[in-house]
């Protein structure tokens, strides 16, 4: 880079000065300038023959034209310049470790008379603030895409009741080609965040190293200028996709200056030429934001022949890594807290179990289309099949404390048989008893009363009291369990007190009086 140049007063004070006797690094400090600039100044003037007093003839632009003359055109036009855009596609490949000093040494070779390394620098990085916001990337192919949700949005009526909603539009930009991505998504929630990543990776047909997000919720769960927390979903796509998610610093747009300028580009050369149609479905608005992309990806830079997509195939298109073969899975993550009945809380209101042992601790779900997944510490501790039935519990026997599993086994099918292992007439007693219940499962807590009483009285005293308490009418566990504690059941049945009649009376209504009403 040439030197910079001394003011004109500053040269007539330090040609003063030299002439006065004063040497070099004093004329530097007295005038406020650099050593190797004052230097500089006072060797032009040696080899011009100038000395204090200056002519009065002089004046400040004849003398700055003796001491700077410009360069000749003659020169200048000798003088080889770099082919500034392949430098930079070389700089930008992934493929070989390339430095600008590297490039320069190659150049150099072929250009003797050429530029000095420094000039090289300082040439490249003027040509490079000259060009493109986009081209002026310097990310590596393959190695970063930006992704955010654009400011504006876009209306899609529904077609039946004329209600128009909002959509928002997603954007993606590769940090090498600039190649963009735009979707227009039902909301900025988790759903459509992933889906349209999703979507963005099969339309560049594959996936950067590094994903580079705002810190939106669902990419970001808790944001933190050292260690922000990824959503869990988010996190488990990325690790499907074979991609680093890297969120920005909050409050820091440089650090996704490519999207922001992608977004721009966005808004005013794909939103803006639609702003005058309508949609009505968020089909057919994307189908009109791709017509628009493709145009936009397309067309070249301001000011160069190369275009998004030119670059794209050149550089980035086989640098990008591999789609995963597996279709992704969308997941919902959430934190949930055993309660005392072994349950958690899934979505739709519906709830799994888990062992019972992990009641009151802090666990976390997964829940995707088909499956329900419960973790602790990462590992998993219940697996479910996800239910979209009637059913609001869904329970699995092995996470069950030994007697509610117990008590669970039991059908009535299963209660009518182990009770005619007693007697027949206690399997009557048994079948009575469920058939007296709206719903049998009401009636298993008395015929499991029954078991308990064989290990108190024995099978036959238990068998016996059955056979009394169908004599009797008495259909309940509690008749049963009176009779063997009052030793009713080793009383023969001829001895027992039969019930008596009720009496006749006007108010008293048998069978035969109802028969009568039906």
């Amino acid at each position: 880079m040439p030197g910079k140049r001394l003011t004109m007063r500053k040269i007539r004070e330090a040609l003063r000065l030299r002439a006065a006797g004063f040497g070099k690094r004093e004329i530097a400090a007295s005038i406020a300038a650099g050593k190797s600039t004052v230097y500089e100044m006072l060797a032009r003037a040696e080899a011009l023959g100038l000395t204090w007093p200056l002519p009065d003839d002089l004046d400040d632009e004849r003398l700055e034209e003796m001491l700077y003359p410009p360069p000749s055109a003659a020169g200048a036009a000798a003088r080889p310049v770099p082919d500034w855009r392949t430098v930079h596609r070389e700089l930008k490949r992934r493929d070989h470790h390339v430095t600008l000093r590297l490039i320069w040494l190659e150049w150099r070779e072929g250009h003797p008379d050429g530029y000095g390394y420094s000039q090289f620098c300082y040439h490249y990085k003027a040509w490079l603030a000259g060009q493109d916001v986009v081209m002026r990337l310097s990310y590596r192919a393959g190695e970063r895409c930006f992704v955010d949700f654009s400011g504006d949005t876009m209306q899609v009526v529904d077609p039946d009741s004329g209600e128009a909603r909002k959509a928002e539009i997603f954007v993606a930009v590769l940090g090498c080609s600039g190649l963009l991505y735009v979707e227009a998504t039902r909301g900025q929630d988790l759903r459509s965040w992933l889906g349209a990543h999703e979507h963005m990776w099969a339309y560049y047909g594959g996936v950067a190293e590094v994903t580079v997000p705002d810190n939106l919720r669902s990419a970001v769960s808790k944001a933190c200028f050292y260690d922000p927390e990824l959503n869990p979903s988010y996190a488990e796509l990325a690790e499907h996709f074979g991609t680093v998610v890297l969120p920005t610093r909050t409050a820091r747009p440089r650090d996704k200056a490519a999207v922001e300028a992608g977004v721009l580009v966005c808004e005013r050369w794909v939103l803006a030429a639609l702003r005058n149609r309508r949609f009505f479905s968020l089909a057919e608005l994307n189908e009109a934001i791709r017509a628009r992309l493709e145009l936009v990806n397309t067309r070249p830079f301001r000011g160069e022949p190369t275009s998004r997509r030119e670059l794209f195939s050149e550089l980035e298109r086989d640098a990008l890594g591999p789609l995963p073969k597996a279709p992704y899975t969308f997941s919902e993550w959430k934190n949930v807290t055993v309660n005392i009945d072994y349950h958690v809380e899934g979505p739709d209101r519906r709830y799994y179990s888990v062992p019972y042992r992990l009641v009151h601790q802090r666990l976390q779900l997964r829940a995707t289309a088909n499956t329900i997944e419960v973790f602790r510490s990462a590992q998993r501790v219940a697996s479910h099949a996800r239910e979209y039935g009637r059913r609001r519990y869904v329970t699995d026997p092995a996470h069950m404390p030994a007697s509610h599993r117990a008590h669970a086994e039991w059908t009535p099918s299963r209660l009518v048989a182990w009770a005619r292992t007693i007697s027949p007439d206690a399997g009557t007693l048994a079948e009575k008893l469920l058939e007296s219940r709206p719903h049998p499962e009401h009636a298993y807590r008395s015929c499991l009363g029954l078991m308990s009483l064989t290990r108190r009285y024995g099978t036959d005293r238990v068998g016996a009291a059955c056979t009394r308490a169908l004599r009797c009418g008495a259909i309940s566990y509690s008749s049963v369990k009176s009779i063997l504690a009052e030793g009713l059941d080793q009383v023969p049945l001829h001895e027992a007190e039969q019930l008596p009649s009720p009496p006749e009376h006007e108010n008293l209504r048998g069978a035969r009086y109802y028969a009568e009403e039906a």
